[in-house]
């Protein structure tokens, strides 16, 4: 319910991200468990960036399957209550970092093609991406949920991120 709560209400900033919204929004339509794992061919995720207290610079996680640097995010779980809590727990998780804030407001969607997850491929992970903001002075912690985290100044990242990463840290 919160999930097509959240994109009812969500204003689009483009023709693309609300052509992405409307398909999110028949996808809660025709899926009752549209946001869990379980959902196939394609489910709800949701992720958050996490940004420094100054909002220079970026966490980001270099993904153990494909091999590109990218926020922290992942499957909601029955437990959550809203998108951006999914997002919040999942960063948490990720990072290590207590006292994370969250806006609940996404700032884009990202659909994109998953190579290990569910039994029938090609499987799609439909994002919610909101952004995080760090406490001052926060450090990350390598948890089993991160191979590797590093902090990046917004103009500096790796040549290895994913587009749909720069494309976020763009619009927010």
């Amino acid at each position: 319910a919160d999930a097509h709560s959240v994109l009812t209400r969500w204003a689009a900033p483009d023709d693309e991200q609300e052509s992405l919204r409307l398909a999110y929004l028949a996808h809660l339509d025709e899926h009752p468990d549209a946001t869990s794992r379980d959902c196939h061919l394609d489910h709800l995720t949701a992720c958050a960036l996490i940004f420094s207290a100054d909002h220079t610079r970026v966490l980001l996680t270099l993904h153990h399957v494909i091999k590109r640097w990218l926020q922290t995010g992942g499957h909601c779980d029955p437990e959550d209550e809203s998108m951006s809590a999914a997002a919040l727990r999942e960063a948490h998780e990720e990072s290590g970092i207590d006292g994370l804030t969250i806006d609940p407001v996404p700032v884009l969607l990202s659909r994109h093609e998953v190579p290990s997850c569910g039994p029938i491929r090609p499987s799609h992970h439909l994002d919610v991406q909101y952004v995080a903001v760090a406490p001052p002075a926060a450090q990350q912690v390598i948890t089993d949920e991160s191979d590797e985290l590093e902090w990046f100044a917004i103009d500096e990242l790796p040549s290895d991120t994913d587009h749909s990463v720069r494309a976020l840290i763009a619009a927010s």
